[in-house]
């Protein structure tokens, strides 16, 4: 009964075969006590309502899917349960690879990820890397080859250090798939699959989702053996629902001045954030021209801007110092 009630007053809904009943307290998680005090300092109240259905269903050793809005605490409903899988693990030797293997769609995913990550193996005394494209192999390669327990990986760049002998998933008894349905937009489902094919039949597979769609459904029935299906909010969930959309069709003289004015009843307000998409490259950098020339404290970026200069424009924008970012699509990925 209080488990019902728990669970459509966060709007959890549950299908599979005996799933284990939430968790509301972090406690009752019996989680080890250096990940307890890391959860302590960063003084959470309560698990979010992903976490406290997610972790024990995890913690039993089930696979699952789990369907949540970005932003709903997924990413250590999954990382938690993955430091007491590689407890219960023996020690990796010289040349093993990762026991945990989390892959994401984007670099920025990842790296974000990779933050989380970071604060709890060092707490417990695991390593943990983040590989991606785009940067330095260099580095990345010494982190797998000194051995780590977590790696958190965008399928490419993971392909690249299999294929070249840098890595190998023998250990690997723990994998998530994180943002799947992005994975698929993205054209990735041929590696996925050649890299789970190196992975070993007995292991745990969570895969986590914005939306449910067939192709996302399909590769739930490929890769996982008789998992729990936990859904967060809406049943057929989409990105975010609790947008308030304004289409405001005008012509192209008029947008600017539209734009400032919008602008204007948006930034009134000190903590607002605004993204303004555009087109293409060329307009980015104009428009950003434009409205710094104008005392906007706004940055652009696009593609052709380097890795390093893009990283640094997000962490302006995410920590308010630069509280208006023009983009073009490239950019979009990673503002999760």
């Amino acid at each position: 009964q209080e488990v019902e009630q728990y669970r459509s007053s966060k709007e959890v809904t549950v299908r599979g075969h005996n799933c284990p009943k939430p968790i509301i307290n972090f406690y009752e998680a019996n989680f080890p006590a250096n990940v307890m005090e890391v959860i302590q300092r960063q003084n959470f109240t309560e698990p979010t309502a992903i976490q406290a259905q997610g972790w024990p269903v995890a913690l039993s050793g089930l696979d699952m899917v789990g369907v949540a809005q970005t932003g709903s605490g997924k990413t250590l409903s999954y990382l938690l349960p993955a430091i007491v899988h590689i407890n219960h693990q023996p020690f990796l030797e010289r040349g093993d690879g990762p026991i945990c293997l989390v892959l994401a769609p984007t670099r920025e995913l990842a790296q974000q990820v990779q933050q989380v990550a970071a604060e709890y193996s060092r707490a417990c005394r695991l390593k943990s890397t983040c590989i991606y494209g785009g940067a330095p192999k260099g580095p990345q390669i010494r982190d797998l080859e000194r051995g780590v327990e977590i790696c958190i990986a965008t399928p490419g760049r993971l392909i690249d250090f299999l294929e070249a002998g840098k890595t190998n998933l023998r250990r690997c008894t723990y994998l998530v798939l994180d943002e799947a349905d992005r994975m698929l937009d993205m054209g990735f489902e041929p590696q996925i699959r050649k890299i789970v094919d190196q992975i070993r039949p007995d292991r745990q597979t969570l895969m986590w989702s914005a939306t449910w769609p067939k192709e996302v459904r399909q590769l739930a029935e490929d890769f996982l053996k008789e998992y729990v299906h936990i859904n967060i909010g809406a049943l057929e969930l989409s990105a975010n629902h609790n947008i308030l959309q304004i289409v405001d069709v005008c012509h192209d003289v008029e947008k600017d001045d539209k734009l400032i004015r919008l602008m204007e009843e948006i930034m009134s307000e000190k903590e607002n954030k605004t993204i303004v998409f555009v087109e293409t490259k060329r307009r980015c950098d104009d428009l950003t021209r434009k409205m710094r020339r104008d005392g906007w404290p706004a940055m652009g970026i696009h593609g052709d801007k380097s890795q390093q200069e893009r990283d640094w424009v997000l962490n302006e924008f995410k920590h308010g110092k630069a509280p208006i970012l023009i983009a073009t699509d490239v950019a979009s990925r990673g503002l999760g």
